[in-house]
């Protein structure tokens, strides 16, 4: 099979957003051959190069989001009327459709001015869906035919039309509300989100060449899908770890209302399209399922299938036996075998030595906390629970193991480690010693924090503290590790977790603590909630059944796609009856069954001659 893979700031680029999973989903189905197309989002990116591609990529294409290349084609007066009407035709779309999970007034209560009943929430209309799907074939057929869109769109006409658009009756109110600085914004982000539909990509040996299109994520990656099964029928599969939409709402949050409702309205238009093409959508986790249902997307076509990670690193620490339970362990070795234990302490006290040694903070009395430092992490609320866990338990320490991230990563990080010198101030056992804080903050790759088995392997208890994540992919690392953890209730942390760690509400210090001591005053239950969440975790989590839910969702996705190339005959020509009429609407007949054959009609009958009179 040849699958157009299809990302965004992603795989093949070097650290690039979903690369990994990308990664290990093409390595482990090598026996399909994959076609690769990349937008980049910046230079840097492109500097970085890309990572190591196995051979099962046949190709690899890719385009810039970031800049604008025009082919220097200027349009004629039919093409530009053709623009003009199919760009209109996108812009009275956004200006009257409702924004998905918004209340949709009917004509009349438009016109009267009163609300709609409770619960009349809807996606968009069918019309103004209709609408838009045209209007961006159309764009995409303008294109192919004549070339030109980066600048038709980077022009005064398709300002002026979004302004007609804008003003026209029927027009929402916020949209009637657009002054010129708005309309420029919003003219310059569709022209930025609708660079794909210049590409070149969209020819017999490009993406119609390709069995089947998986997009790595929605919103614009998803367009070459789109247009692919447009010109071509190929059948496009969606995956949606973060889902696109959501993360568009909780952007530009100072952008005017304008600005805001007509961007809104294009991204949920271009999702509904998405959800409605696509022969299947795979959310990441029920949270995101739930998100993708909110916005439009049918029951029917919706599969989860969760993100693999890699257990071999993590494999040491989990099958390790816990330092808690070494004693007990050691014990019951000794009545049995005298010699074996000698040798076993010992090996075990050079061992304890060395990780002594590389990590100060290590113990069965250490909690642990990894991931990017942020305020959505909620660190604040962390370090004041600590301060309970601190007085109920003195000998407790906290490792913060990460680095700052966005562009408030660095101030937060700073007001944290205020925050820890306020609580805790240092210790020191006499006058004339040095004391520590029981806090330390450090960084993956530092002694003692390697990688992030060290750092899981050096604690009794992981932590998370957020109050916005999607899919913990820390929490998994933990389990992997065998490791309780506690963590509190946001996103698909308890999808994640089951009934294999503690759960609490976020921003809830006094709960976070008082799940973390009762785990630290109980190794025998940390034993058990570890060993669960290992084998949770290698049963949902691993990248053989990432690999392996996939490679059936291929195979059932082209299975249900109607045959798109003619079958040839031995000379090269097409064969007029090759496939069945019936074999191009879906249903039970698409792949009839054999009759049996009798067996005295197997043998070749004797001619029988007729008489005529």
């Amino acid at each position: 099979m040849r699958i157009g893979l299809l990302t965004e700031g992603g795989y093949p680029y070097v650290g690039g957003e979903g690369g990994v999973w990308c990664d290990r989903l093409v390595r482990g189905l090598d026996r399909h051959e994959f076609d690769v197309y990349a937008f980049s989002t910046g230079q840097a990116q492109e500097d970085a190069g890309w990572v190591e591609l196995p051979p099962q990529v046949q190709r690899v294409r890719t385009a810039p989001l970031w800049v604008a290349e025009e082919d220097g084609v200027v349009h004629g007066r039919r093409a530009r009327r053709r623009f003009t009407e199919h760009y209109g035709e996108l812009a009275a779309a956004l200006c009257t459709a409702a924004e998905p999970g918004t209340a949709q007034k009917s004509g009349t209560a438009q016109r009267r001015g009163i609300a709609e009943k409770p619960g009349t929430a809807q996606k968009p209309g069918t019309a103004e869906a209709d609408r838009f799907a045209n209007a961006l074939h159309g764009l995409a057929e303008l294109s192919r035919d004549e070339g030109g869109l980066v600048a038709a769109l980077r022009s005064e006409q398709a300002v002026r039309a979004l302004e007609r658009a804008c003003r026209a009756p029927g027009a929402r109110r916020a949209a009637r509300e657009a002054r010129v600085p708005d309309l420029l914004t919003v003219a310059d982000h569709l022209e930025r989100a609708l660079r794909p539909l210049s590409l070149d990509w969209y020819e017999e040996d490009g993406l119609g060449a390709v069995d089947l299109c998986h997009a790595a994520s929605g919103g614009i990656a998803a367009l070459p899908g789109l247009l692919a099964r447009h010109f071509f029928g190929v059948p496009l599969v969606v995956t949606e770890y973060g889902v696109r939409l959501r993360t568009h709402y909780l952007t530009r949050p100072d952008a005017s209302p304008a600005v805001r409702s007509l961007l809104a309205a294009f991204h949920g238009l271009l999702t509904a399209e998405t959800y409605r093409a696509a022969s299947y959508l795979v959310p990441g986790n029920a949270h995101a399922r739930r998100w993708q249902e909110r916005c439009g997307a049918d029951r029917a076509k919706l599969r989860t299938i969760h993100p693999g990670l890699d257990a071999t690193p993590f494999a040491r620490v989990g099958e390790d036996r816990r330092p808690e339970d070494r004693e007990k362990d050691e014990e019951r070795e000794k009545q049995e075998k005298q010699e074996k234990q000698e040798k076993q302490e010992k090996q075990e006290k050079q061992e304890k030595q060395e990780k002594q040694e590389k990590q100060e903070h290590a113990g069965p009395h250490t909690l642990v906390w990894l991931g990017r430092v942020e305020p959505a992490k909620d660190l604040v609320s962390l370090l004041h629970a600590f301060a309970e866990v601190r007085a109920a338990e003195p000998g407790t320490r906290l490792r913060i193991v990460g680095r700052p991230s966005g562009p408030g990563g660095e101030a937060y990080l700073g007001h944290c480690r205020a925050l820890a010198a306020q609580l805790f101030p240092d210790e020191a056992d006499g006058p004339y010693a040095v004391g520590r804080n029981p806090v330390s903050f450090e960084e993956l790759g530092s002694p003692g924090a390697e990688t992030t088995a060290d750092v899981h392997a050096g604690g009794a208890v992981t932590v998370l503290s957020s109050v916005v994540e999607g899919f913990p992919v820390g929490l998994i690392e933990a389990m992997f590790c065998g490791r309780a953890t506690v963590s509190t209730d946001v996103g698909a942390v308890v999808e994640v977790i089951g009934g294999t760690g503690l759960v609490v509400p976020p921003r809830n210090p006094r709960a976070l603590a008082e799940a973390c001591v009762s785990l630290l005053r109980d190794p025998e239950r940390r034993a058990r909630l570890g060993a669960a969440a290992r084998a949770r975790a290698l049963e949902l989590f691993s990248v053989e059944q990432n690999v392996a839910a996939f490679r059936g969702l291929y195979l059932e996705t082209v299975a249900r796609t109607p045959v798109r190339r003619p079958v040839l005959d031995g000379a090269g020509d097409p064969q007029p009856f090759a496939a069945p009429a019936e074999a191009h609407v879906p249903g039970h007949w698409t792949e009839p069954t054999p009759r049996a054959v009798p067996t005295w009609a197997v043998e070749t009958p004797e001619p029988v001659t007729e008489t005529v009179r």
